[in-house]
């Protein structure tokens, strides 16, 4: 970055950097742990902006997503993340069929519904907060943010949005629990909100009508 005359970046970090928080909500402020190469590769890079800050006069900021869901409507269709396997939750439950039901690992977490609860973000409130953080650069510094909902959801309750979406009730099987799960992983988006004058304005609803419209 230095060599090439880079003076300001936003980065795209990620909430596996924290690994499993012992605190919930998360602030960035809490330890990181990351328990897998992709989460320790955006922690290293959030430590080489930290050092490159403080060294050269970087402007940085990185941002910590929780889980990514929806699509974004344009000109062309829809834009939306495609995986193959697909890893996440809300397009695979809204794939799910009889032959092949949603698997729920765990019916027995400490949580209302007894599964586990993730947050949420939608991509177009993401995009957003990318504007904001960019015009935000000013000062030499690294800054980091959380860009979650600030509320979690249930896979239950993801469940029952996917299942009003289609008009029918997605077929689910309970399933043991996965090692390494955490019960609960909610952000603490108060100094987004705060330090970027940002916050989401989409709910679970809309990310999974938005995701099932990208599927068409």
């Amino acid at each position: 970055m230095h060599r090439a005359g880079v003076k300001k970046i936003v980065f795209s970090s990620s909430a596996a950097t924290y690994g499993e928080p012992k605190q919930i909500p998360i602030k960035e402020s809490a330890s990181t742990a990351p328990t897998n190469p992709y989460g320790a590769t955006k922690l290293a890079i959030d430590h080489m902006l930290s050092a490159e800050s403080a060294v050269r006069g970087l402007a940085a900021v990185s941002l910590r997503y929780f889980n990514v869901a929806g699509a974004l409507a344009c000109d062309r269709g829809w834009l939306a993340e495609r995986h193959n396997p697909e890893t996440h939750l809300i397009p695979n439950v809204l794939r799910s069929t009889s032959e092949n039901p949603l698997k729920i690992f765990g019916n027995d977490w400490p949580t209302p519904d007894g599964t586990c609860i993730r947050d949420y973000v939608h991509v177009v409130d993401l995009i957003d907060a990318h504007v904001k953080a960019l015009e935000s650069l000013a000062a030499p510094k690294h800054e980091i943010y959380n860009l979650g909902s600030g509320d979690g959801y249930s896979v239950r309750q993801v469940v029952a949005a996917a299942s009003s979406a289609l008009g029918y009730a997605v077929p689910t099987l309970d399933s043991p629990r996965r090692a390494g799960d955490p019960a609960v992983l909610i952000a603490d988006i108060s100094k987004a909100r705060d330090g970027l004058k940002w916050k989401p304005t989409r709910g679970i609803e809309a990310m999974v009508a938005d995701t099932l419209a990208s599927f068409k």
